[in-house]
């Protein structure tokens, strides 16, 4: 890390998200780091959105899956130097300003991994719809069997990872499972981690863009799967 402080790339994936990403990334570039914008194939490119905004754009020529755009993000954040990453929807969900709370442990060599958690404080908890807090819930359960790792929230994409984390978890899991990959990669490497409590903006635009009942079954089928071949 530098003298003035550690290099914070924070990586954000994003898919046809239009001028809600614009509004995102506006809000991320009030704060002192670097912001990494992988367009994972919009039908209109991320960029175009951005003019004028600081931000680093990158690009997939075809839609590749969430986990595929975080680990083209990760890649690029680590050879440019980053001592520490973040992962950050672009969907407005996430508050720039807890970024601070969520790399604290990794700056002071508590964790090499922060998970944010909605669970952890009631009134972040009590901001979560009803039916999402039950779908969460089993999917704790569900990563607690395929990882070994008990979390009170599994599937929040608001996560830190200093540079030696980044470099050991090789995310290979192109769509949503990446999330439940990543847990599984944490305990293979024995890397230290720990949660920290954050707030979750909903939206009516999150909402219809978050994880369906449907799509949460086939993750399940993707991971069962992936188990029984390895």
């Amino acid at each position: 890390m530098s003298i003035q402080g550690p290099n914070v790339f924070v990586v954000v994936p994003a898919y046809n998200e239009g001028q809600v990403l614009a509004r995102t990334i506006a809000e991320l570039a009030d704060y002192p780091y670097q912001i990494v914008v992988v367009d994972d194939g919009s039908e209109t490119p991320a960029a175009s959105w951005l003019w004028g905004i600081r931000a680093h754009c990158l690009r997939h020529v075809t839609n590749l899956g969430q986990g595929a755009a975080l680990r083209t993000g990760t890649e690029y954040a680590l050879a440019a130097g980053a001592d520490v990453i973040v992962h950050f929807d672009a969907d407005g969900q996430h508050k720039p300003a807890l970024i601070a709370r969520l790399i604290e442990p990794i700056i002071s060599g508590g964790c090499d991994v922060v998970l944010g958690s909605r669970f952890l404080q009631r009134s972040d908890r009590d901001m979560v719809p009803l039916r999402k807090q039950i779908l969460l819930k089993c999917g704790v359960v569900v990563s607690w069997i395929f990882t070994r790792l008990w979390l009170t929230d599994t599937h929040n994409g608001f996560r830190a990872l200093s540079a030696a984390a980044a470099r050991q978890m090789k995310i290979t899991e192109n769509g949503f499972a990446h999330a439940t990959e990543i847990l599984e990669l944490i305990r293979r490497s024995s890397l230290r981690y720990c949660e920290v409590p954050v707030t979750i903006r909903y939206s009516e635009y999150s909402m219809a863009k978050g994880q369906s009942v449907l799509n949460s079954i086939n993750i399940l089928i993707d991971l069962t799967l992936r188990k029984l071949f390895q």
